[in-house]
């Protein structure tokens, strides 16, 4: 059975947010250069920039799974740019947090991502970038919905 049109333009649109998050991730790789940093490290770093977190909590948040959180929060540990800490609500479930030297990289990475995301914001407007936002979310909530057999 072949697609249907709907099913041909669905095919086609979800290749191009494929192809956008290719961009997007060089992007954020690029912009995390300027900390020093790599872009897994970038979005641990600023997850707890708000609130200390534990692992599980970082990956529920960023959609990760909690052992490669883990591994960038040992290296960023390892580095001095964040600590473990006790958590008072579990004793083996540590919280993360971000030291000075964490803070300041965090801070200088996201000066840049500011004045990328306020060019590239500008060009495109904000009606249109809310409507794209949006059409992500519809598109994100069709493809997590199992699919069912007419």
């Amino acid at each position: 059975m072949g697609r249907t049109e709907a099913g041909e333009v669905f095919t086609s649109c979800v290749v191009e947010v494929a192809r956008l998050g290719h961009l997007v991730t060089a992007a954020g790789e690029a912009l995390a250069r300027h900390g020093g940093q790599t872009l897994a490290r970038w979005v641990v770093l600023d997850a707890v920039a708000g609130t200390p977190l534990t692992v599980a909590d970082i990956g529920r948040a960023r959609g990760m799974a909690r052992q490669p959180v883990q591994r960038v929060a040992d290296l960023l540990v390892e580095d001095g740019l964040a600590v473990f800490k006790d958590n008072p609500r579990h004793r083996r479930a540590k919280l993360l947090t971000l030291t000075a030297r964490g803070r300041r990289i965090l801070d200088a990475i996201n000066a840049e991502q500011a004045i990328w995301a306020n060019a590239h914001g500008a060009k495109l407007g904000i009606a249109t970038l809310e409507q794209a936002r949006e059409l992500a979310s519809q598109l994100r909530s069709v493809i997590d919905m199992p699919a069912i057999e007419p």
